[in-house]
């Protein structure tokens, strides 16, 4: 809602700061850029294997192995058009009418959505702030059943950030032990983008045992600034994989080549940029949150990774605009910011959590403080 009004005022011409940005503002990096380059020159612009280049498939069992402890064979590799098509063909090639999917809240606002389109049923579990934004043992417990099919992982976080400890992932990983039923999908795209020194970590790194019924997902798209490049991939076992690549072969068959060739030098280049965009996104998270928690009715948690903030505005709920109008929800608030001061967020009950909302701090210094000045100015009009 919010973001459809928020592209037609840009196209209007308003003058709107759309802190909304999925995708890292800074540029692919040249040695990329090269690589694909030479693969056009060398003419690698033909169809490819549908589950990826056997290079790449190399290079993305080279990275789970040097980066994550995580050993697969290549039949236990696929390369998809993006992340979100690696988890759309996972769960549309094992879930059914009956099946259940475990979804933490705050989402992902996709996999909802796929999870309805394969027939199955999500299954809804809120983690609160004051919990961390983080999955609980007891709640996992309490949510699975004989129909679970999945549980759906999603660190750090989007929305919120939120990050799990390896202590934090080894106990949700003795309650899914307990229940052999049920796979792991989890989603790693914003591995590389995490602050204050924390480590990463994935559940099948913590737990080897949970390795034969995990699909672990990650991508190109946040690290390397290559979301238009559209590549994402996943390890997981072989039937699984076997039984994804034979969807995507009737889907969009392979990922672009151009787009796999870049993929391999991104995975096996140079990494030192990496922890120095990290560090640009982490001042900006520390400018962020501090204007955040300093704005009248607002107050936000640190995350801890990826490049949002999402903090609450249970304060403004039932205030009134200028013009007479009641916050009742973050929905109106979002688009109270829009038409007040021509500020663009998104609302939290969009991620399945309510009062919430998400901004985005992957845009220039600049845009932050102009974003941070417009949403004072709208909180400081709103009337009790």
């Amino acid at each position: 809602m919010a973001g459809v009004r928020t592209r037609k005022l840009i196209a209007e011409g308003r003058d709107i700061v759309a802190l909304t940005n999925g995708e890292p503002d800074f540029a692919t990096p040249p040695n990329i850029l090269e690589a694909a380059s030479r693969a056009m020159a060398a003419g690698r612009t033909k169809y490819t294997d549908v589950g990826g280049t056997p290079e790449l498939r190399e290079a993305v069992r080279h990275k789970f192995s040097r980066e994550n402890g995580l050993s697969y064979r290549q039949d236990e590799v696929v390369v998809g058009t993006g992340g979100k098509q690696v988890v759309f063909n996972a769960l549309m090639c094992t879930v059914e009418a009956g099946c259940e999917v475990i979804i933490p809240a705050p989402y992902w606002v996709s996999y909802p959505d796929i999870v309805l389109l394969a027939g199955g049923k999500p299954v809804f579990v809120d983690c609160p702030e004051a919990r961390g934004f983080k999955l609980q043992p007891e709640d996992l417990e309490r949510a699975i059943t004989p129909s679970t099919r999945w549980l759906i992982l999603n660190a750090p976080n989007n929305p919120s950030g939120a990050i799990y400890r390896r202590e934090e992932l080894r106990a949700l990983a003795d309650v899914l032990l307990r229940h052999p039923h049920v796979w792991v999908l989890t989603d790693d795209m914003y591995e590389h983008v995490i602050y204050d020194g924390l480590a990463f970590h994935t559940i099948a790194q913590v737990e080897p045992a949970l390795q034969e019924r995990t699909l672990t997902v990650n991508g190109v798209s946040k690290a390397y600034a290559m979301t238009g490049w559209r590549i994402g991939y996943g390890g997981g076992p072989a039937p699984l994989i076997a039984q994804m690549v034979k969807m995507q072969s009737h889907s969009t068959s392979n990922p672009s080549s151009v787009g796999q060739a870049a993929a391999v030098e991104a995975l096996l280049g140079p990494q030192d940029f990496i922890a120095e965009r990290c560090a640009i996104f982490q001042a900006r998270r520390d400018f962020v949150v501090a204007q955040l928690r300093a704005c009248p009715g607002l107050d936000s948690h640190l995350p801890e990774g990826a490049f949002y903030a999402f903090p609450s505005c249970a304060e403004l709920i039932g205030r009134k605009t200028p013009q007479g109008r009641t916050i009742a929800s973050d929905s109106d608030l979002v688009m109270y910011l829009l038409d007040e001061v021509n500020l663009a967020v998104l609302q939290g009950a969009a991620y399945g959590s309510s009062p919430y909302f998400r901004l985005s701090y992957a845009s220039s210094m600049p845009e932050l403080e102009e974003g941070a000045r417009r949403l004072r100015l709208a909180c400081e009009r709103l009337q009790d």
